[in-house]
């Protein structure tokens, strides 16, 4: 079907340009094709100024072929009209009576068949002159289908004479009316949309249904992807009233957005079924479909922080932390618990102000992510700078009282507070670009719940990434197993600079991503320049007071021209060209994988950033593997690649319905549009992967 979409576009684009310059009584008012006879109707035979007309466009169609509702479905093209009306006059939208629903294997469709009208209303201008005439026009499109499908266009017109109001006429038309009583109504009970674990559900308040009359009961999405077509709807009768389960589609709506279509309740008569046809326009209410709750979220959260301890984003900060607890090895234990504990607190603090931050922009309509600041390239650059600045303290260019990162820091009262605030802050700002095993349900459910669910669900987040240290600290056995300092401890700290080197490397290479590579210059003097202000602070800080003093302000002014030349420096660049030679994916888009998704064919989604250093781990040891790639090749499997480098709202979106806030995040669609997806694993192998694609009910987790 969907390569007859652009000779329909190119058929009604023709007939919309001859309906402009022919006369509207030169267009007939039936006309006919091979399957398909249509007539313009009016509900009146006479029109006067300033008034609303209903037209009506018919269509009688030849046995075991249909056209198309609203929405067709998993395929086909729902019926145009472009309209030529005399100036002033408007026509208002489609009225869509109830379609019936064809199913053939994996595919459904809403059509009509038979026979239907299709209703518009029509402004006639006030300015209408009474005694001329109101002649009308429609280029009208379809697509007509049986096994196969025709895309076809006929041009029809009438002319109606203005009359004064209050001057005889026919008011009404048969088949106008019998049109009218097929529309859905709008329902006398109320109608709740409301996302829940595992899908999607509509209630019909009340109990005007009896639970043994009730024979059926079925819902019509008016957008595609809302719900998956060929789900089955499952219903009950509850003191709620009557609740259909639905199953989410590839575009379902999104808490806050409306979910629209018709909700048919069937129930037994006398002389045969009754059909109760209702408007869907409710707003979704509740979380997006999760298979989490609070409680289970708290928990995942807090397992998901330990992990992060591990991840590639959080270990050049590692070296930071296992450089403290060497000096913790010649502390006291209850300074040790209090290293722990300040540790500790400047880390949930960290996550209470990420919390905020996400929900200030949330209750401001944005739509944003775990990790949503890495898409910034002001915050990559100053990440970078501190990094570095770190590397140089590391390296011994410079220091603070003894250490930035141990003990006897000049900048608190007692003995390496100041290094556990550090060492905290930078732990959360680097932990923020991965996505750990089990967090990212947790935090993709947080992402969706008010701001005090949210808040404890970060903080259950932060309390694991602090356990281990805050262990260790609290366990005196544990620490009987560090090493014992020594003259060793001043090597292994300037060892431990290099991993900050390499961090910074990395966040520039991002940045590069982000910007163009003409801003890597600018940063890269902005660095040196900081060497240089770190270098003169540390040379004069045991000099005379004048000299301290004016090797001070030196730095700090050589120091602030190098971060603002380079933040401000970073728009220069554009973003950096990717080369497609030898490319094996295609860029993920919306349209793309609902077009592949309808003709059946398997798709490989892979949503990634640059500043992910385990999606980046991923790409290099799964997917770029050579197997994995012929296993996509051999399987005809599309492999589509979304960047979610810099903010990309409809990838956000997507993350969102498979309840992610953040990447990486890999999904298979096995072959069959109506196949269900599975969520692979944030840490891949090419063995995972390779049983994903073969066997994908033996991987992962369904989505629903």
């Amino acid at each position: 079907m969907p390569l007859l979409r652009p000779l329909h576009i190119l058929v009604a684009l023709i007939s919309v340009l001859r309906l402009a310059i022919l006369p509207a009584e030169a267009a007939p008012q039936q006309a006919a094709t091979e399957q398909v006879r249509a007539e313009l109707l009016a509900a009146v035979d006479a029109v006067h100024p300033g008034e609303e007309i209903l037209l009506g466009i018919r269509q009688r169609i030849i046995p075991h072929w249909h056209t198309y509702w609203i929405n067709p479905g998993d395929s086909g093209i729902a019926t145009r009209i472009a309209w030529k009306l005399p100036p002033g006059a408007q026509a208002g939208d489609i009225q869509w009576p109830v379609p019936s629903r064809f199913q053939s294997g994996p595919i459904v469709n809403f059509a009509y068949e038979n026979e239907v009208t299709l209703l518009v209303p029509v402004r006639v201008p006030s300015a209408a002159t009474v005694g001329s005439l109101f002649p009308v026009a429609a280029s009208v499109d379809w697509l007509v289908c049986r096994e196969d499908c025709i895309p076809q266009q006929v041009e029809l017109g009438l002319t109606l004479p203005i009359t004064a109001p209050g001057t005889p006429r026919r008011e009404h038309h048969p088949l106008i009316e019998a049109a009218q009583m097929q529309l859905p109504v709008t329902s006398p009970w109320p109608i709740r949309a409301e996302a829940q674990a595992g899908g999607l559900s509509l209630q019909l308040s009340g109990n005007a249904f009896a639970a043994g009359t009730i024979r059926d009961v079925r819902f019509y999405p008016a957008e595609w992807g809302r719900v998956a077509h060929a789900a089955a709807q499952t219903w009950q009768v509850d003191p709620r009233g009557i609740v259909l389960s639905l199953t989410p589609g590839e575009a379902p709506a999104n808490p806050g957005e409306p979910l629209r279509g018709v909700l048919v309740v069937s129930e037994a008569g006398g002389d045969g079924p009754i059909h109760h046809d209702f408007v869907v326009d409710a707003e979704l209410i509740g979380a997006t479909a999760s298979d989490v709750g609070l409680a289970t979220a708290l928990l995942l959260a807090l397992l998901g922080g330990v992990v992060l301890n591990l991840m590639p984003c959080v270990f050049p900060v590692l070296s930071i932390k296992a450089l403290s607890l060497l000096q913790h090895a010649q502390q006291t234990p209850r300074e040790a618990r209090r290293q722990g504990i300040a540790y500790t607190l400047w880390v949930l603090a960290s996550f209470v102000l990420l919390a905020s931050v996400l929900i200030v922009l949330r209750a401001g309509g944005s739509r944003i992510g775990w990790g949503f600041q890495f898409q910034s390239p002001l915050f990559v650059l100053a990440v970078a700078y501190l990094v570095f600045v770190v590397g140089l303290s590391l390296s011994g260019v410079f220091t603070v009282g003894l250490s930035v990162t141990g003990a006897g820091s000049a900048l608190a009262e007692r003995p390496g507070y100041a290094g556990s605030f550090f060492t905290g802050v930078l732990a959360t700002v680097v932990a923020t670009p991965c996505t750990a095993p089990f967090m990212a349900a947790a935090v993709g459910f947080a992402l969706t719940q008010p701001a005090a669910a949210l808040l404890g669900i970060f903080l259950s987040l932060g309390c694991g990434l602090a356990l281990p240290y805050l262990l260790l600290s609290h366990w005196p056995a544990l620490q009987r197993l560090l090493p014992r300092p020594g003259l060793w401890m001043e090597r292994t700290r300037q060892f431990l600079a290099f991993p900050m080197y390499g961090t910074t490397v990395w966040l520039l290479w991002v940045l590069a991503q982000q910007t163009g590579t003409s801003a890597i210059g600018i940063a890269l003097g902005g660095m040196v320049v900081l060497a240089f202000a770190a270098w003169l602070y540390d040379s004069t800080r045991h000099g005379s007071a004048s000299a301290r003093r004016g090797g001070a302000g030196v730095a700090a002014l050589a120091a602030a021209l190098a971060v603002l030349g380079g933040l401000s420096g970073i728009d220069a660049g554009a973003p950096a060209a990717t080369t497609l030679r030898d490319r094996n994916w295609e860029a993920y888009g919306a349209a793309r994988l609902a077009e592949l998704r309808r003709s059946g064919q398997p798709v490989f989604l892979n949503f990634t950033a640059a500043w992910c250093i385990s999606c980046l781990i991923n790409d290099r040891v799964a997917l770029s593997d050579a197997a994995v790639a012929d296993a996509f090749r051999d399987a005809g499997i599309t492999y589509l690649k979304g960047d979610w480098t810099n903010r990309d709202q409809a990838i956000t979106a997507k993350l969102a319905e498979f309840g992610r806030s953040g990447v990486p995040l890999y999904v298979y669609f096995p072959p069959g549009g109506s196949a269900t997806p599975v969520v692979l694993p944030q840490i891949l192998t090419p063995q995972i992967v390779l049983d994903a694609v073969r066997a994908p009910a033996l991987i992962a987790t369904h989505h629903p």
